[in-house]
């Protein structure tokens, strides 16, 4: 009797934590249908909950280095962590429309009040943090002037802005959608190289 009581105590804890779960978890979604690239801006521009996961590669002069990237957004905040070698470990980049944030691999936080300037002051290579947001989506920053270029497909395939040229050469896709693949963000200084392995859109 004791054995059996107990076994129904563990299997009803069990489907609660199962329920709480699917809860609280958002499912994944599928992009309404883009048929033009004034559609994308602005299908992918108000898009507000996704994240991708990846693998980053940069290089900046002599310094640079090759690891894992994921990208979470939801609304205006975000939160990037970057994974490398160079005892650098992982480190946390993280925003929510107003400050940005790092987190370094001891777990010490620091405010960035220019993001490119102080991660080239602090680990000799910088990343686009403020538009990466949008490039990586394969749309332009909306905040700041750009110059595009289309591919056959009428999806970007070169992007001129804020002193950095995107050039995305693959896409797949994801969230039933063509989606950037491979990336490559260059300015005088830095090359930074992407290459997405999924995207995921979630439900709000």
């Amino acid at each position: 009797m004791q054995s059996s009581l107990a076994r129904l105590v563990f299997l009803s804890t069990a489907v609660l934590v199962l329920l709480a779960g699917c809860a609280t978890t958002p499912e994944s979604i599928d992009l309404p249908d883009i048929d033009s690239w004034d559609t994308r801006t602005d299908v992918l521009g108000s898009i507000e909950n996704w994240e991708f996961k990846g693998r980053i590669a940069v290089k900046a002069g002599d310094d640079g280095f090759n690891g894992k990237f994921n990208w979470a957004q939801q609304d205006s905040d975000f939160s990037a962590t970057v994974g490398g070698p160079l005892g650098m470990g992982t480190v946390r980049i993280e925003g929510d429309g107003q400050l940005i944030t790092l987190t370094d691999n001891d777990g010490v936080e620091t405010v960035l009040h220019d993001p490119e300037v102080e991660l080239r002051w602090r680990y000799g290579w910088t990343i686009p943090v403020t538009s990466l947001r949008y490039w990586a989506l394969g749309i332009p920053d909306p905040a700041t002037p750009s110059t595009t270029r289309l591919d056959e497909q009428g999806l970007l395939s070169r992007l001129e802005q804020s002193g950095w040229v995107v050039e995305i050469s693959k896409y797949h896709e994801g969230g039933g959608q063509q989606m950037p693949r491979v990336l490559t963000a260059t300015n005088p200084d830095t090359r930074v190289r992407m290459v997405i392995d999924r995207w995921l859109f979630l439900d709000r």
